[in-house]
């Protein structure tokens, strides 16, 4: 994997190229003052992932998807 150093303020001027650098698998590292603050990495694909990304993506809303499923853990049994 191919890593680049950009400093926060580089980052935000060239962000398209970082961008795209990270979309054909790179990783950034980012800095700040010379300290490490964050990364900017690629997507990992794992089965957790892919299955999270394949309820996200379908027409369920989320909101709608959490609230029952607290309705239905919270609900008091009689």
């Amino acid at each position: 994997m191919d890593i680049k150093t950009a400093t926060a303020e580089e980052l935000q001027t060239n962000f398209t190229q970082y961008l795209g650098f990270v979309m054909n698998g790179g990783k950034v590292i980012v800095t700040n003052n010379g300290e490490e603050i964050g990364r900017f990495v690629p997507r990992s694909r794992t089965p957790l992932t892919d299955s999270l990304y394949g309820i996200l993506k379908s027409k369920a809303d989320p909101d709608k998807t959490r609230e029952e499923a607290l309705r239905e853990k919270y609900a008091r049994t009689n």
